[in-house]
């Protein structure tokens, strides 16, 4: 065949049929090999078929310590003090119990279905050097975690590796690179350790969402800002039949909801180990409509929404005592922490600023 000329359509077909056949050969026989070694736990499932959770090693463990060192000392200073204690298991951090309850719904999800993809899979994503996995590696191994896949960058940001990795939702301390992750379509939250501690759920993932600039865009709470709460009642009851753009982790939702289906087709639904919230500032009777219809109108289902009409989220948050809660305004983060919650900041829409309803000054731009 000439260089200039179309290649035959059935030929492409043929082609691609061909390498998708492959693929699939070289996928079992990866799966024989895990599967023959001497471990207990389970082999990762395919990335096409999983809901890929990224968390960084600063996100999954405590290395506030590790995190002086280097920014006092510098790079090689941190990568020795690394190797030097790599046999010293890292603390747990922010995501550690949101981790832990991932692996036990998929726990669940092999009694039920024990030959399906359709998992949890947990992949470390973080800009450390490749001499510190030795560490990471003994850490996530002394807590029994199932984390199979790593991407160790050396310093370079991780974020054009999310998409590759089919990541369905990126944890981080890294306001910036959160932001970057947003940014390219990628669900995405800042997290934070709280301020004390609550016992959690160790047989039911609970997850638990804000509204407006998290599930859903921001265009409420643009109306909200910038002319008030009267403004904001009229406008939501005049659109109340029309959906709410979709928020950044709206397809989060999507993902979790679908898992929960497959414990609902096994007569599980109230044994489900997954339970989630909307917690959201809106009065329900005034804009609680348009929320609700709009979670409709996208086939998903929230198991509890709860309206406060603009009262604390914390005492409640404290209550459900959620794996994880995302919010887009940080003094909702700041109050939820400060009571025990594990919170999760996604830095998009308008509220990013404001704070406590008040403008934040933007630095004026150089001409």
């Amino acid at each position: 065949m000439r260089p200039d000329q179309p290649a035959d359509p059935q030929t492409c077909r043929s082609a691609g049929v061909s390498a998708h056949s492959a693929d699939e050969k070289d996928w079992e026989a990866a799966k024989a090999f895990f599967d023959n070694l001497k471990t207990k736990k389970p082999r990762p499932p395919k990335p096409r078929f999983a809901v890929t959770i990224a968390v960084s090693s600063r996100t999954l463990f405590n290395m506030v310590h590790e995190r002086e060192i280097y920014e006092k000392e510098g790079m090689e200073k941190y990568v020795l003090y690394q190797v030097e204690h790599e046999n010293e298991p890292l603390k747990p951090g922010a995501a550690f119990p949101f981790v832990k309850a991932l692996m036990n719904v998929n726990s669940r999800l092999r009694d039920f279905y024990p030959d399906s993809e359709e998992l949890f899979d947990i992949v470390l994503m973080t800009n450390n050097h490749a001499q510190v996995g030795v560490r990471l590696i003994n850490s996530i191994n002394y807590y029994d975690l199932t984390i199979e896949r790593f991407c160790m960058t050396g310093g370079k940001s991780p974020i054009g590796y999310l998409k590759a990795y089919m990541t369905n939702l990126y944890l981080s301390k890294d306001a910036q690179k959160v932001t970057e992750a947003i940014e390219e379509g990628i669900a995405a939250a800042t997290m934070f350790m709280p301020d004390t501690e609550n016992e959690l759920s160790d047989t039911q993932l609970r997850v638990a969402f804000d509204g407006d600039a998290v599930l859903f865009s921001d265009e409420s709470e643009v109306i909200v800002k910038q002319h008030g709460l009267d403004t904001f009642f009229e406008h939501e009851k005049k659109f109340e039949n029309k959906p709410l753009a979709q928020g950044p982790l709206k397809c989060f939702l999507e993902a979790l909801g679908k898992l929960q289906r497959k414990f609902y087709v096994k007569n599980e639904r109230i044994n489900c180990p997954i339970r989630t919230f909307l917690v959201t500032a809106r009065s329900a009777a005034s804009s609680g409509a348009r929320v609700l219809k709009t979670l409709r109108s996208w086939g998903l289902e929230i198991d509890e929404a709860l309206f406060l009409a603009g009262a604390p989220k914390g005492p409640l948050l404290q209550k459900i005592k959620p794996h994880i809660y995302f919010d887009d305004q940080m003094f909702h983060i700041e109050g939820a922490k400060e009571l025990g919650t594990i919170s999760a900041h996604v830095p998009y829409g308008i509220g990013q600023k404001y704070h406590r309803g008040k403008l934040i000054e933007q630095p004026a731009k150089a001409e």
